[in-house]
């Protein structure tokens, strides 16, 4: 199983950036689809931005024109970008990793955008 964690979050200003990290534990990192999902106290989970193995990347249409998920297979990393950042972007994210029905989870890092 693949561990992951995130990092990155903290407090920011509306109209603000911030760019988290997450790492994983496998050196076979290449293979994985990765994501970027969030959760806001009393939401559930929604996917924030995708990035599979080959490359190509989804994103919420919320977050569209604003976010940018990126990844670096030689160090087991993958980010996301924050600009523009809203009030309604805080949330506990999380890291996401996928690939022959193993679907892991980081513990999140929070983001809170509040002036």
């Amino acid at each position: 199983q693949v561990q992951l964690v995130e990092s990155g979050g903290g407090l920011v200003q509306p109209g603000g950036s911030l760019r988290l990290s997450c790492v994983a534990s496998r050196s076979i990192f290449s293979f994985y689809d990765m994501g970027w999902f969030r959760q806001a106290p009393g939401n559930q989970r929604e996917l924030v931005a995708r990035i599979n193995s080959g490359g190509s990347t989804v994103y919420a249409d919320s977050v569209k024109g604003r976010f940018a998920i990126s990844r670096d297979n030689t160090k087991n990393m993958v980010y996301l970008e924050m600009n523009s950042l809203k009030p309604e972007d805080t949330a506990v994210y999380y890291c996401n990793a996928q690939w022959l029905g193993i679907n892991a989870w980081g513990k999140g890092t929070l983001v809170t955008v509040s002036s």
